[in-house]
């Protein structure tokens, strides 16, 4: 019999988790490849064959997304699926023109085909863009479930950058937990905050495998999403968070759009540092895409933890994939040198050394600051040497993380911190409320039971 021959286009991500959940040990279908794109590194490898199961001995391979056509051709693909996240409309449409024109059928997988169903409570958080705020609303949400006497355990979107056999099933309790499974910057910023709060979080790639394990210890899955993709298990409450300082792009972005048409509760954050025009036209488009969302308003509340900045020279070191495929200009470091005084934000161009002059050159549009990039030893090494390289007083990191735990500083470090505060809506306290009740039911006090 022919099996149907399907490529799935990723960014080691939704790809995998699409497989894993759809096609893996379906005897009529072949996944003859992955395509790779946004997180440098991934291709040129193989899933391996311990995750993808039987008939697939060799693994499969990854490719550059730059063959994709080639492949389609070579490999004589009958369906292309697109699985990754943060990108225009516009350009999920020309991929599919790509793949129209090579011969092959396009399609995406929804939430009802790729959604795992969980014998816990379910708390997602997504959003509209990568970098409108979901880390510090998964937070908020987590310290208020704690507050109700229950144990919220993170599930966060895969960030699989290393050995994925042995990250099939991540769980982070400790900083040594960090070390064990060799995490790079972009994962400690998702892991940290959590750590220094005294919760667990679980990482991956096999990502019913990880709910399973997760559920054994949790009172309430807390999703934490990546990108703007949607939840990899189903929620009985979704929030999702938008960003004023991209309007519009709630309607321009995929799947972003998806998720603030399945929200239970949108979050407009950072309204400190928008126009109120673009409040209200975020407010508009939500009111328009799911008249019964529940709107709430939010600031993003900076603080700042190390030697004051005022009158000094910095060097600002902001979030990395929120300035390159995310598409902002500059973050919460230069909004907090601003703020608080800093006397000058020195320009790090000129300093920027391997990568890290590469990824500044890619986006000219950025503000003078470093993106944390560290996908790797090496491009942590370069980030380390391009901050040294930098004459100022110190650095200004807007990171999430302890910058001091991975890299060797030869200036003083201080810390931007940014917490969630609502400020008007529905209460997310009273929104929880479902969620509290669910996982005190006695039916759902062992695993198996919902």
């Amino acid at each position: 019999m022919n099996r149907k021959r399907v490529l799935i286009m990723g960014a080691a991500g939704r790809d995998f988790h699409d497989f894993n959940v759809v096609f893996r040990g379906d005897p009529d279908v072949e996944v003859v490849a992955f395509t790779a794109t946004q997180i440098p590194g991934i291709a040129g490898r193989r899933y391996p064959s311990e995750l993808a199961g039987p008939g697939y001995e060799s693994g499969i391979p990854i490719v550059p997304e730059n063959d994709l056509e080639r492949i389609i051709r070579d490999e004589h693909v009958d369906t292309v699926v697109f699985a990754y996240s943060d990108v225009a409309n516009e350009f999920v449409m020309q991929q599919a023109s790509r793949v129209l024109a090579a011969g092959a059928d396009f399609t995406l997988l929804g939430p009802d085909r790729t959604m795992v169903k969980s014998h816990r409570p379910v708390l997602a958080v997504g959003a509209t863009r990568t970098g409108a705020g979901k880390s510090q609303t998964t937070r908020y949400l987590a310290a208020l479930l704690a507050e109700r006497g229950l144990n919220p355990v993170v599930i966060r979107h895969p960030m699989p950058y290393g050995d994925l056999v042995a990250q099939r099933v991540e769980r982070f309790a400790t900083y040594e937990d960090l070390d064990r499974f060799e995490t790079t910057i972009e994962e400690r910023e998702e892991y940290e905050p959590h750590l220094d709060a005294g919760r667990v979080v679980y990482a991956g790639v096999d990502y019913e495998a990880i709910l399973r394990q997760a559920e054994i210890e949790a009172d309430v899955i807390l999703w934490d999403g990546g990108n703007n993709d949607f939840p990899f298990y189903k929620p009985d409450l979704f929030v999702v968070v938008a960003d004023p300082l991209r309007a519009g792009d709630e309607r321009r972005y995929h799947p972003g759009e998806t998720n603030v048409r399945m929200a239970d509760i949108v979050i407009i954050n950072k309204i400190d540092s928008a126009e109120p025009a673009a409040v209200d036209a975020v407010r508009a488009t939500i009111e328009e895409l799911n008249p019964s969302a529940g709107i709430v308003t939010a600031r993003s509340d900076l603080t700042l933890v190390g030697a004051p900045i005022a009158g000094k020279r910095v060097v600002v070191v902001e979030d990395g994939p929120t300035l390159t495929h995310g598409g902002m200009t500059y973050g919460a470091g230069i909004v907090a040198a601003r703020r608080f005084g800093a006397a000058e934000v020195v320009d790090p161009r000129p300093a920027a050394l391997g990568s890290i002059r590469e990824v500044l050159e890619r986006y000219p549009a950025l503000e003078s600051l470093v993106p944390a990039m560290g996908y790797g030893p090496a491009q942590i090494s370069e980030l380390e040497a391009t901050l040294n390289a930098v004459d100022a007083d110190l650095v200004l990191s807007a990171t999430p993380i302890d910058l001091t735990r991975v890299l060797h500083l030869n200036k003083p470090i201080t810390r931007v911190g940014y917490e969630l505060v609502q400020v008007g809506g529905p209460s997310l306290a009273q929104a929880i409320e479902p969620i509290v009740k669910l996982a005190r039911t006695p039916a759902l006090t062992g695993a198996g039971a919902r």
